[in-house]
């Protein structure tokens, strides 16, 4: 989910003015609601996806190569999260497959709520955490200031403007006494440096990491165990559309409240996208993903038929 500045800072996310989404030139393309009686409007759909936030390009990807299958035209449009939540109110996208809730984007579900189909959550366990190598001879941060020698005494952080270097700094460290270990406030691609070197020399290791993220695919890591809940409670991530979307496109609409992903399978989506493929060609990414899972589609369709 790197890059990691654009994910965190939606922890405390402020809401976008109206304004600055008209002033961005949004096209109107959403799908149109003059449906003849039992048949959808058009097969255009447009998918809005948040700048950087990597789970939800890489479902958004995803979806989008299941609707090319089944004869759609997808188009997909990236901005920040408060011009997405402002164009789908206002009809200019059709669907976004990243609301986190209950938290994070609460404001903009106040605001838009009322123009907003929610279509249900695919993901369940969005958190931040503090994560080690996974035979690492601890399992709760409460275990971490005891061993702090066998981290080198070091806390491996990202950016200084992170939500999650805030949360670890102003929560954790003082909640689980950590303030003798030295918390290095690096970038994304530092920390996951140090947690690669360190697990490929079968080293201890301790990070600022969240969920979901392609590390867990790609690392041999563990989250600490959080028992004070000072990194926050896990949020889901919810699906949502413009009204009118499920009446002009209830097949759509049906497999969209349909979809769920284990952890298994979005690191693996995420790890071959960003890692492996370096985010060069997400749509070919999804297609490799899909040959490794090939009931995946299928699978899907009958949730949502059951």
């Amino acid at each position: 989910m790197s890059p990691a500045r654009h994910h965190q800072a939606r922890r405390r996310t402020a809401i976008v003015a109206s304004s600055l989404a008209l002033g961005l030139g949004l096209s109107a393309c959403a799908s149109g609601t003059d449906a003849g009686s039992g048949g959808e409007a058009d097969k255009d759909i447009t998918i809005a996806i948040h700048s950087g936030w990597d789970e939800g390009i890489a479902v958004s990807h995803l979806f989008k190569a299941i609707l090319e299958d089944e004869g759609y035209t997808v188009r997909t449009e990236t901005a920040d999260p408060g011009v997405v939540y402002t164009g789908m109110a206002g009809g200019d996208f059709d669907v976004n497959f990243d609301m986190w809730l209950p938290l994070t984007h609460a404001d903009y579900k106040k605001q838009y709520g009322d123009d907003l189909e929610d279509l249900g959550y695919w993901y369940d366990d969005a958190k931040l955490t503090i994560a080690v190598n996974e035979d690492a001879p601890i399992d709760s941060i409460d275990e971490l200031a005891a061993n702090a020698d066998l981290f080198g005494n070091r806390i491996v952080g990202i950016e200084s403007g992170a939500g999650l270097t805030r949360i670890t700094q102003d929560e954790a460290i003082p909640a689980y006494g950590l303030e003798g270990m030295d918390f290095v406030i690096s970038s994304t691609p530092a920390m996951l440096a140090e947690l690669k070197g360190a697990t490929d020399a079968g080293e201890n290791v301790a990070v600022t990491l969240w969920r979901p993220h392609w590390a867990y695919d790609a690392f041999p890591v563990k989250d600490l165990e959080d028992p004070k809940g000072a990194m926050g409670e896990a949020e889901k991530i919810h699906s949502v559309a413009r009204t009118g979307f499920t009446e002009d496109h209830p097949d759509v609409a049906s497999w969209i409240s349909a979809l769920t992903l284990s952890d298994e399978q979005l690191f693996s989506l995420e790890n071959i996208m960003f890692n492996e493929n370096e985010g060069a060609d997400n749509d070919a990414s999804v297609r490799e993903w899909l040959e490794a899972n090939p009931t995946f589609v299928d699978d899907l369709k009958a949730a949502a038929e059951a």
